[in-house]
């Protein structure tokens, strides 16, 4: 069940653009995304570690990704609840590993793609993480505050994105023109 990010349990909200030097009706995010190759993902950031495709038991397609985000291992379970050729909507319940121990934190991955001129798109990588019942039992056993994680955490999470989205959208591009993946 997803949980709505209100200012009493936002922990990060970051959003970087970037150019897709590709006509709209060539682009397809959910494509890219739900066959994205493991090493392809890697190439996307030093702090990927590995990525993979499966889905729920209702059938739901769901994006595996295993990165760093900050001091973190994360392993994301993305459940693709939108997916269209310009937009994908990936909800998960993410596992989060640091020195201190394991919780978990909500993610709202949100993929976009809209038409700049007849050869060029803009690329959007929306990213919401949303602290879970287990995370404020987390930070409150650790003597952490929120505001304290939120900031740590929006500062990771921007570094991150701002790595990350130009590489997505070299790779987006490749594929809407070529039909191949590789940056």
């Amino acid at each position: 069940m997803e949980i709505l990010q209100t200012p009493e349990n936002a922990l990060s909200h970051s959003v970087v653009n970037a150019i897709i030097h590709a006509p709209i009706e060539k682009v397809n995010i959910a494509d890219w995304l739900l066959n994205l190759p493991d090493e392809e993902y890697q190439k996307c950031s030093v702090n990927h570690i590995a990525a993979g495709v499966t889905t729920t038991y209702d059938g739901q397609p769901m994006s595996i990704n295993v990165e760093m985000i900050g001091n973190a291992l994360v392993i994301q379970h993305y459940v693709a609840t939108v997916h269209r050729p310009d937009y994908c909507r990936m909800l998960s319940v993410s596992d989060t590993i640091t020195a201190n121990g394991r919780s978990k934190v909500q993610v709202l991955w949100e993929l976009k793609v809209t038409a700049l001129d007849e050869n060029t798109c803009e690329y959007t990588n929306e990213i919401h993480a949303t602290a879970t019942p287990e995370f404020f039992a987390f930070i409150k056993e650790h003597g952490i505050t929120l505001a304290q994680a939120a900031a740590a955490r929006q500062e990771a999470s921007d570094i991150h994105n701002h790595e990350e989205t130009p590489l997505f959208a070299k790779s987006i591009e490749k594929k809407a023109l070529t039909g191949t993946y590789g940056i």
